[in-house]
């Protein structure tokens, strides 16, 4: 059998003509074997994503990491299901990423509004959100994978496809994610994430004249977050970086100087406006500018969508049901969307315990989920699930969910946590929608079951729901800590609740955010990425520069490849051992906090050399060589058909 797909599959005939990569419709890919890897992966995606998106405001598609990682499973314990087996396997740790993806930007809102979070009320609005998403995206599903073959591309399905199909299979990436999971496992149990027995902090303030910082954190996830993302969209995220700390900063910095005794921080009585330190002037003023660039930027890109929802709602109405005997069991899809929607009632009525709330707020929730759920699915379609702008659409649906809330008169804190709640539901069906579209492309691409991929898919995003909410539940200690010294930086989540608590109570410091929305509008009268350049204003500077020191990684071993084919090939290197990173620092991350938390190991206080600047650098030179060399020097093997 080819090791490449049939060039059909990218199009050149309509979608009903199109003939797979495997062609006996007999075959399955699940079976017990298959569907344990799948929930094992999901749950391993689900906890990685939710701590590296916490910690750096970025998340990593699972698709191809799961694909690679299936690729040797399945050849060990389900070697006669083969690639559809391999197939099913991507497909859960996708769900469980995809879920991951979305709650991580609200839940932890409501742990930073002073509310607390039960792991019943987060796994209810997951869930549902969950059961909504796949639902919706089944009932479109004709439309979106089959009639717009070779039109919507989807770009990462695509990738996912050649992966699975390539004969090597796991092979050399295998051994990548190996070594960067390795490298990534070993710093963080010698830093804070587990042990903290070395420093891996390096920063430097400036004078009281100009009040300015840099730092950067030497954390072998953020760098290989970097090296996947690029250097355009990290150097990017460091532009707003730049802004935010050698400019804004030192502006309000000059400024507060001159404020007259008596006079103290908006947010803050105990601290004088005079006496304010960058830290604090980041936290009170500074970040309110990034909401605002945050806020504008999402409400730009919801109304840039909205020829994309028109335009999706009618052709999805005019499509016609395909004639695949797989594609004729919508029952199965139409009891999904059911439970979706009896589970989120049910949620509704717990996160509120009022009924007309629930009524009110499901309603709109529903409506709102519904049309970005089509465009989330079309989106994908275009630029895949890495750039899916599922902060837009939510910080969108949020404000007007909010504005309903205030116009309703529900504006307690009580209220602002059912309306995180409900924000929950329709993040996590926008999220998941992404996920299961490009998922179930895959499927159609390889020739799998469309039901199979729809069934383990729920599955996955159902233990991927309870993980995180989990996940969420344990760590809220940290998450509740705010400030320089916050363990995760929470990025959207800090969004979500400054943009809901401060319109719900009206005490927001409208000047700020303001100022941040003219920055947006500027941006974007310069064809800028506005929320790109946001989250990195918004963004620790220390998070933001490691991941261009990642991404500069990346530029050396483009540059140092001799041709095009060695440099696709050490870049492929490149990200599988990225993967690793990101995979290692997440785990090893996690279960170090998860130690602390519950007592089971006292990190230790480094001293002396251990816990200087010069230690974090020598630490960074160590984590630059050993992620450099063994891609950068390892022979390359020409695979050409």
């Amino acid at each position: 059998m080819s090791n490449k797909l049939p060039k059909e599959a990218y199009g050149g005939v309509s979608g009903k003509d199109y003939v797979p990569y495997i062609t006996d419709k007999s075959k399955k890919g699940a079976n017990i074997p298959v569907l344990i890897i799948g929930i094992v992966l999901s749950t391993v995606f689900a906890a990685s994503t939710a701590y590296s998106g916490m910690k750096s405001g970025l998340t990593v598609a699972a698709g191809i990491p799961g694909a690679i990682i299936g690729s040797m499973f399945v050849g060990v314990f389900a070697k006669d299901k083969g690639i559809l087996g391999k197939n099913i396997i991507q497909g859960m740790s996708s769900g469980g990423e995809s879920v991951a993806s979305g709650l991580i930007f609200v839940l932890p809102a409501i742990i930073l509004i002073g509310s607390d979070l039960t792991f019943l009320e987060g796994l209810t609005t997951g869930v549902a959100g969950s059961l909504f998403g796949i639902g919706c995206s089944s009932l479109v599903y004709n439309y979106l994978i089959i009639e717009e073959h070779g039109k919507l591309m989807y770009p990462e399905s695509m990738a996912i496809s050649e992966t699975l199909v390539a004969s090597q299979g796991g092979g050399d990436a295998i051994k990548y994610m190996g070594i960067g999971f390795g490298i990534s496992g070993i710093i963080n149990v010698l830093t804070g994430s587990f042990l903290n027995v070395i420093n891996n902090v390096m920063t430097y303030l400036g004078t009281p004249f100009y009040k300015w910082k840099f730092s950067l954190e030497v954390n072998p996830l953020l760098l290989g977050i970097g090296f996947i993302v690029g250097l355009e969209v990290s150097l990017t995220m460091f532009a707003g970086s730049i802004l935010s700390n050698f400019a804004v900063a030192p502006l309000i910095g000059y400024f507060s100087d001159m404020a007259r005794e008596g006079m103290f921080i908006w947010n803050d009585p105990a601290v004088a406006i005079n006496t304010m330190d960058v830290n604090a002037i980041s936290g009170s003023y500074v970040k309110y500018i990034g909401a605002g660039m945050m806020l504008c930027g999402g409400i730009i890109g919801a109304i840039k969508l909205i020829p994309t929802i028109v335009v999706s709602i009618r052709e999805t109405l005019s499509a016609k049901k395909g004639n695949n005997e797989d594609d004729k069991g919508s029952s199965s899809e139409i009891l999904i969307l059911t439970g979706g929607i009896i589970v989120g009632l049910i949620a509704a009525y717990l996160v509120s315990q009022s009924i007309t709330m629930a009524a009110v707020a499901i309603i709109v929730s529903f409506i709102l989920s519904f049309l970005f759920v089509i465009v989330s699915g079309r989106l994908t379609g275009t630029i895949g699930t890495s750039n899916l702008p599922v902060s837009g659409m939510t910080i969108a649906s949020l404000v007007i969910l909010t504005l309903v809330f205030v116009m309703s008169g529900w504006t307690g804190l009580a209220d602002n946590k059912s309306l995180l709640l409900f924000a929950g539901f329709m993040v996590t069906a926008i999220s998941v929608a992404g996920g299961y579209c490009q998922s179930q492309k895959v499927t159609y691409i390889i020739g799998g079951s469309k039901k199979e991929m729809q069934n383990s898919f729920v599955l996955a995003s159902i233990v991927g729901v309870a993980v995180v909410c989990g996940t969420i539940v344990v760590l809220s200690s940290q998450l509740a800590i705010t400030g320089a010294d916050a363990p995760f930086a929470l990025p959207q989540a800090n969004l979500m609740s400054t943009l809901t608590s401060g319109i719900m109570s009206g005490n927001l410091p409208w000047v700020m955010v303001i100022a941040g929305v003219v920055m947006a509008l500027v941006l974007f009268m310069l064809n800028l990425p506005i929320m790109t350049v946001a989250i990195g204003f918004y963004l620790p500077i220390s998070t933001t520069s490691i991941i261009l020191v990642g991404a500069l990684v990346r530029l050396f071993i483009e540059k140092t490849a001799k041709n095009d084919l060695e440099r696709e090939a050490k870049v492929s290197n490149g990200i599988s051992l990225s993967s690793g990173l990101v995979a290692g620092g997440s785990i090893i991350g996690l279960i170090g906090i998860i130690l602390q938390v519950s007592g089971v190991i006292t990190p230790k206080v480094p001293t002396g050399f251990a816990a200087s600047n010069s230690m974090a650098l020598l630490l960074l030179v160590i984590l630059v060589i050993a992620t450099t060399i063994p891609i950068a020097f390892a022979k390359v093997k020409n695979n050409e058909d």
